[in-house]
Parts: structure tokens; C-alpha cells; sequence
């Protein structure tokens, strides 16, 4: 049952080339280095060297349960949690002062050998593979609070009965319980290496609860990251701790390995005290290593394809780090066994998902990519949109990109496969605005911070123009047959209930009117699938045009 996604890792392989030109390549290894901080410790001499502690980090980050997904890199298979366990224990057999962390989005959207499983077998996975600290990402809160905690700390489940949880800490400082304005998670942890102490702190994305699915989030608030940071910085400096790393499931992006890196956590990074050493990055799947503010701050793109390795040696005087450095590496099927114990596991969860994901539903003549092309429409985008709009008798058809999680490969079509491609199975939801709205929404797709989110659509075409300002990037918007779209007109209009509640800070569809509600997106697009009488064809036809 495994599957293989062909995705198209343009965006990979340009910063990949790119480190190769710009540092030194080994093996597929990308490395990047700070220097010794300015502390003018020497060392050069054997020594001085030997007196240093080095302590190796292995983190992970936006895994979202991806089991048993493989995926291709320049023609060769990466991921699947055998192969990132080999790697991890082949790299913790280099240094016996190794630290496993995650930045967060374990579970949440996953394939279905661990959401039909109430995404328990990813935890399990977790365990076996030795993590020591993890924190939360926004889809650890897709199935809400109660659920979230039953993952990691343990608890009863009405089918499953009962599961014993997380065996590491998971760690959160900006959250914060209501009822008794306390963290819901432990904010911070320490961590004795040979005497050093070292500071672990993890925060998550203060704007989860406007992308989390409805309600999922009731009962806590979250507070500014850096603020939450600063004050565990503040505590943990007063027990003596001076080397301090942070799990932060907040994004950023480096676009090449000798550019500088943009967005929130380097935002973050310049704010937090200048104790924080590390900075191991989340929730935008990219490539990230770049010190900022003298902050190293990592993040290893997503799905368990590759991860960050960051080397520290720490001065056991002094209790700091005085040199730190990071590598991104590949996680390459062709050059390590899988390890044994996650495989058996991982085929145990197959066999007792297999008798509903193995059902044909449909043929692809070709490999469906969820891959944007320049002007920001995706081809399986199209499909799922239409399925919308056909399931719903809509005039158009709204989805978010963010909620196609793979591509669907050439063959026969199973439900295993559509499952991975939408796995959060939500309501879909009809409902009336006017044409002018339908204009003010395609305009929020431009969002602050240079934050793009380019929706999929169905029974509509436009054209923008990136040189225009925020709010009138949207030139020209019509049907599918040319014919404009009136401001003054009412039109119906489908999307996904996420959608539908002002997620992703798509605020227009708040002002729908006549909302009706229908199946999940999945049930549209497994429907879609089934009454096509000729394989699918992957195909763009030009419903985004950017001229500029």
C-alpha cells in the first residue's frame, strides 16, 4: 500500500542547486555555519577543543503523519518514517549527546494509516524513534483541545479505549487554559548534558485559532510568541541556564542558501532575547538555516523527506554555546535500510486500514500534480474545485490550496489516495454573494506580510497584476465562457466550511448570505472521481492569467 506522490519539488531543487553553488556539498548534505560567537575563546589548540561539550539536535518539523508517503526528488524516493528512523539512529550512534525535537504538526491532515487511527500510530512512531521534547503546531488542534490532549498525555477513547500518550514532553508557553489562566503544557523543560544546562521552550502560531477548523480551539487563548519566549528566557537565565533553543511552529523562508531569510520567525528571532541560541522553525514546510540576530534558526521543509541536524559546542565553564552550525539532510531511500521496528509497525497499521483504503474508485491517465504553474492555478487544484461546484449546483467554486495535501499519481485511483489528498474531510458550504464581493475576495488573496494564498477555483476565470497595490490586483474576473461578472449580481458560491468561517483571513465569506450545507469535500471529490467515464488528465486551462 505504499504510496509514492510525484511531486514536482521545483522550489527544492532551485534552493538545493543553489546551496550546492554557494557552500559545500557532501552527500547530500546542506550545510550552513556560524562562527564562534564573539567571546574570543581560542581554538586552536587540542586542548582547548577537548574541554568542549558537543551536543548534536535532530529535529523534524510539519510531519502531518506521513507514515508510509513516499515521495520523489530528482528521481529518487525520500521520506516514509523507516527511513527517517534509520537516519536518526545511524546519526544519535555519531554523538551520545543527541537531542531529538520536533517544531510541531506531527498529526493533523494526515494520510489515512494515521487519521483513521485517531492519528495514534504517528505518537507511537514518535516514541519509538526516541523524541525528547516536541511542541504544538495549529493542526495538532484540528480535532480540538480534549483530543489534542488525549494524544499527549494519555487517555480514554470511546472506540479505541485507552492510549498511553507522548513518552517525551510536549512544551507550549502561549497557550493558556481559561478556566485557569495557567499554560495547558509545560512552557519550558532543561536538559542536563554533562553538567551544561540547556534550555528547551516551544510556542505555536498565536493565529491558530483563525486556522484551526471551527470551535476546535474553545477553552484556551493564545498569547504573542515572543512575549512567551522572553518570560521562560527570563526564568530559565535565573537557574543558570545559558544555552537555550527554541521549538517555534512559526514560518519563514529562504528562497537560496546565501540569501537572507524572510517572514515571521525571522521577525520573532530579532525580538526575542539575545539569550536564545537556536530557533528550530515550522508550519511553512521550507527550507530554513540562516542566523538572524545571532540566532540560528532551521527548519527542514515537511513530511518527514528530510531533517535538521544542528551541531553545538557549548564551553562547560561558561555554560554557552560557542560555536553552532546546521545541515538539512535528504532523508534518501536508496542510501539506508529502513529500520526494522518502524516498518513491522508501520505494516501492522496498513493491514487494519487496508480493507477500506484499497478500493478503486477511478484511473489517472497521468500524475495529477497539486504543483501552482506561474500563475497560481494547480491542475488537481482544478479538479477538486469542479467537484465542488458540481456537488453543490454552484455558479462557482472556492478551495484553498493549503488543503491539498498531495498529488494523485497515474493509475488506479483508490480512496487511500484521495484520503491523502484531502484528509480533513469537511462540510462544504453553499452560499450567495454579489460580484463585487467575489472581487474583494480574489483581492484577499494578497495578505500581510507579503503572504499570498492563491485559491483554486471552478465556473470563473481572471487576470491580475502583481504590480498593482494590495486590493486591486484583480483586473478582469469572468465565466468560463467570457462573460463578465456583474458587481451588482448575486451569485452562488461554494467552498469549504474552513473556508466559509473566515479561515485563512478570508474575511468576505463571513458576509455570505443563504448558507446551505453539503457533503464533505471528500465525499464531492470521491464522487467526482467515480462518474468520470475517461481517466483523469492532468490539464491548465487558464482559468488564473497573471500578466505581470
Amino acid at each position: 500500500m505504499r504510496r509514492a506522490n510525484i511531486l514536482n519539488w521545483n522550489a527544492l531543487k532551485k534552493a538545493v542547486l543553489a546551496f550546492v553553488l554557494t557552500t559545500t556539498l557532501s552527500a547530500g548534505v546542506f550545510m550552513a555555519s556560524s562562527k564562534p560567537a564573539a567571546r574570543n575563546i581560542p581554538l586552536n589548540t587540542k586542548k582547548d577543543k577537548n574541554r568542549f561539550i558537543q551536543v548534536q539536535l535532530l529535529g523534524i518539523n510539519d510531519f502531518h503523519g506521513q507514515l508510509d508517503t513516499t515521495r520523489k526528488f530528482n528521481g529518487r524516493n525520500v521520506g516514509g518514517a523507516e527511513y527517517l528512523s534509520a537516519y536518526l539512529n545511524q546519526k544519535k550512534k555519531e554523538n551520545k549527546n543527541t537531542i531529538l525535537v520536533h517544531a510541531g504538526d506531527m498529526v493533523g491532515g494526515s494520510p489515512p494509516i494515521s487519521s483513521f487511527l485517531k492519528d495514534e500510530p504517528t505518537i507511537e512512531v514518535l516514541n519509538k524513534m526516541g523524541f525528547d521534547y516536541g511542541t504544538l503546531g495549529n493542526h495538532e488542534f484540528d480535532r480540538g483541545v480534549d483530543e489534542m490532549m488525549r494524544l499527549i498525555q494519555g487517555g480514554n477513547d470511546s472506540k479505541n479505549g485507552y492510549f498511553t500518550g507522548a513518552n517525551f514532553p510536549y512544551l507550549c508557553a502561549n497557550v493558556i487554559d481559561n478556566h485557569t489562566g495557567k499554560t495547558i503544557l509545560p512552557p519550558y523543560s532543561i536538559k542536563n548534558i554533562n553538567g551544561v544546562p540547556i534550555g528547551f521552550i516551544g510556542v505555536v502560531i498565536k493565529d491558530t485559532p483563525k486556522i484551526a477548523p471551527p470551535n476546535k480551539t474553545d477553552g484556551v487563548k493564545f498569547i504573542d510568541e515572543v512575549k512567551a519566549i522572553n518570560n521562560s528566557v527570563k526564568t530559565l537565565k535565573k537557574q543558570g541556564v545559558k544555552t537555550i533553543v527554541v521549538l517555534a511552529h512559526n514560518g519563514g523562508n529562504q528562497s537560496k542558501a546565501n540569501e537572507n531569510a524572510t517572514g515571521e520567525i525571522v521577525r520573532m528571532a530579532k525580538k526575542m532575547d539575545d539569550e536564545v541560541d537556536v530557533i528550530i522553525s515550522g508550519h511553512t514546510h521550507t527550507y530554513l538555516n540562516k542566523e538572524v540576530d545571532g540566532k540560528l534558526i532551521v527548519q527542514s521543509y515537511s513530511y518527514g523527506i528530510s531533517f535538521s541536524d544542528i551541531q553545538l559546542t557549548i564551553d562547560p565553564n561558561t555554560k554557552d554555546i560557542v560555536d553552532k552550525k546546521a545541515s538539512i539532510k535528504m532523508v534518501y531511500q536508496d542510501e539506508i535500510k529502513p529500520d526494522p521496528e518502524i516498518k513491522k509497525m508501520i505494516q501492522t497499521y496498513e493491514s487494519k486500514i487496508a480493507p477500506i483504503v484499497n478500493k478503486v474508485v477511478g484511473k489517472a491517465a497521468n500524475d495529477i500534480l497539486s504543483k501552482k504553474n506561474h500563475n497560481g492555478e494547480s491542475s488537481l487544484g482544478n479538479m477538486i474545485a469542479d467537484s465542488q461546484r458540481l456537488a453543490m449546483n454552484s455558479d462557482f467554486a472556492f478551495m484553498n490550496f493549503s488543503g491539498i495535501r498531495a498529488d494523485l499519481p497515474k493509475g488506479d485511483v483508490t480512496l487511500d489516495e484521495l484520503f491523502t489528498i484531502q484528509p480533513f474531510k469537511i462540510k462544504l458550504v453553499k452560499m450567495t454573494l454579489t460580484g463585487e464581493q467575489i472581487r474583494e475576495l480574489l483581492n484577499q488573496q494578497w495578505q500581510e506580510h507579503d503572504s499570498v494564498r492563491i485559491l483554486q477555483i471552478s465556473g470563473l476565470k481572471y487576470t491580475w497584476d502583481n504590480t498593482k497595490d494590495s486590493g486591486q490586483k484583480v483586473i478582469k474576473i469572468m465565466r468560463t465562457d467570457g462573460t463578465p461578472i456583474n458587481p451588482q449580481t448575486s451569485y452562488t458560491v461554494t467552498t469549504n466550511s474552513y473556508l466559509a468561517n473566515g479561515g485563512d483571513n478570508f474575511s468576505i465569506f463571513l458576509s455570505g448570505i443563504n448558507k446551505v450545507e453539503g457533503p464533505t469535500d471528500f465525499d464531492a471529490f470521491e464522487d467526482y472521481v467515480k462518474e468520470q467515464k475517461q481517466p483523469l488528465v492532468q490539464a491548465f486551462d487558464g482559468r488564473i492569467n497573471r500578466i505581470k
